[in-house]
């Protein structure tokens, strides 16, 4: 089937791979930007101590909601395979890739026989955002995907995919008893792989469940309990503990900023959802669409902008509608719908070109840079972590390091992200700032590393700390951009 579709649309197959290949050399390179330093940590905590990890930030027992089956398998392939945290990550983004890959295409063919929808749902998914440059976990544009591919919620996109493809078919077919439940363990799995994009998963399945008739329903309840029992019994975190988490929201303000810009490609999309909600008032497409984007503009009117995180049940199912409209349009409407889809995946593809700086050589890349947007790599602290033993816990306030060394092993007085079950999280946050204040005494300051355990401390030279001369403290290496990593000497 797939060669036959090769065939007959060659051109648009080649399109939509060249943007797949590319992300494939992501999962060579891992571009080090945003979350990456967290799902390295997760693992090598894992990895240190598979039935008690702890904290994967600092040094804390605490549980942690990114301690799921596919960090815990993860950590099974780094003890198995010798990889350490940031090594095992390339065979996940690997993973992540395909599995988000063959998730569109199926769900895809569940929606139209047409051959040239899948090529142009991979381009529409990829390019059809706007001219914003946007990037953020869970979230399928190319920019995204290129930081993102490692991450859980891109493995957990592609799981949702499947599932909704295969939720169709069991509808459709009438499937029994014992495929359902498997639909609903898989279900458990999504929401515990990435709980936001679990939320999506369940607000794409009630969109597909909305053709099913009486006879389904039973089934769908024993799902549903299998579910809740697999998420209940999870033994790393309290699961449901999660809904009334508090601290979330400030983070995820920028969601709701710029949407015009970030998202003005998807308006064909739109004008298609409409048309076939017109069509079809059950359509599941039409469905996902309006209940992603209820929760979107609930979580923007009240002020919860965590909510925001389910931005792609609002953004696939018009990037989906446009691909089949365009795939199913025949005469005038067909040469029309290929004018307007084709200008609106070049102009993404112009907005996100920046990406091909990730596969380039550091020299290219800054050339690149200079001409079209991209957002920027992290600098490297492998210098530092070459320093520090495993386990250690380092005193630091600089953004990048906070949220790099937990990479290599090392753990940070303070969490780089908010976190729901870490009691003392205030408090660890109030006594790095205490300790950089220019006020703070150097016995302030030495009871602050005692409190924390911190035997090593991460400034920059001329920064508000303990001098690098201060006799409690030994020079142990210098970094680019006047980083110096210094060992509290034992007391």
């Amino acid at each position: 089937m797939i060669a036959r579709a090769v065939r007959a649309h060659p051109a648009l197959w080649g399109a939509a791979l060249l943007p797949a290949a590319l992300l494939l050399a992501m999962a060579v390179r891992l571009p080090w930007a945003g979350d990456l330093g967290m799902h390295a940590a997760v693992v090598e905590r894992l990895r240190a101590d598979l039935w008690h990890p702890g904290h994967p930030l600092v040094a804390a027992d605490a549980p942690s909601p990114y301690y799921s089956p596919w960090t815990v398998l993860l950590a099974l392939t780094a003890r198995v395979s010798g990889l350490g945290g940031l090594g095992v990550l390339h065979p996940a983004a690997l993973a992540g890739l395909v599995l988000f890959v063959t998730g569109v295409a199926a769900f895809v063919r569940t929606l139209t026989g047409r051959p040239a929808a899948v090529p142009l749902a991979l381009l529409c998914v990829l390019l059809l955002h706007g001219t914003r440059l946007f990037a953020w976990s869970g979230v399928p544009g190319l920019t995204s995907l290129a930081l993102t591919l490692a991450y859980p919620s891109t493995l957990a996109l592609g799981l949702a995919l499947h599932l909704w493809a295969l939720l169709r078919r069991a509808v459709a077919g009438a499937w029994g008893f014992v495929a359902f439940l498997a639909l609903g363990l898989l279900l458990a799995v999504v929401l515990l792989v990435h709980q936001f994009t679990g939320a999506v998963a369940v607000l794409g399945a009630a969109a597909v469940l909305a053709r099913g008739g009486r006879e389904v329903w039973p089934k769908v309840a024993a799902a549903g309990g299998l579910a809740l029992g697999v998420l209940w019994a999870w033994p790393y975190y309290p699961f449901f503990a999660l809904s009334g988490a508090d601290g979330l929201d400030a983070i995820h303000r920028p969601l709701y900023t710029h949407l015009l810009g970030k998202f003005w490609l998807l308006a064909p999309g739109v004008v298609a959802l409409v048309a076939r909600w017109r069509h079809d008032r059950r359509d599941p497409l039409a469905l996902l669409f309006a209940g992603g984007l209820a929760v979107f503009a609930a979580g923007g009117w009240s002020g919860h902008w965590a909510w925001g995180r389910v931005l792609p049940a609002v953004l696939l199912p018009a990037q989906l509608a446009l691909a089949v409209a365009t795939a199913e349009a025949a005469g005038r409407a067909r040469r029309a719908l290929a004018a307007v889809t084709g200008a609106a995946l070049l102009t993404g593809a112009c907005a996100q070109a920046g990406v091909v700086a990730y596969a380039l050589p550091v020299r290219a890349a800054r050339a690149v840079r200079q001409y079209v947007p991209a957002v920027a790599p992290w600098p490297s602290f492998g210098w530092a972590a070459r320093q520090l033993p495993g386990g250690a816990t380092v005193m630091t306030n600089d953004y990048f390091a906070l949220r790099m060394l937990p990479a290599y092993g090392p753990y940070t007085v303070a969490p780089a992200w908010p976190d729901v079950f870490l009691p003392d999280e205030r408090a660890r946050r109030e006594a790095t700032r205490r300790y950089f204040a220019p006020s703070a005494s150097r016995a302030e300051r030495l009871g602050l590393l005692g409190r924390y355990g911190a035997r090593w401390v991460l400034q920059k030279d001329g920064a508000p700390g303990l001098r690098p001369d201060d006799p409690a403290l030994r020079r142990t290496v210098r970094g680019p951009g006047g980083f110096a990593l210094l060992e509290v000497e034992k007391r």
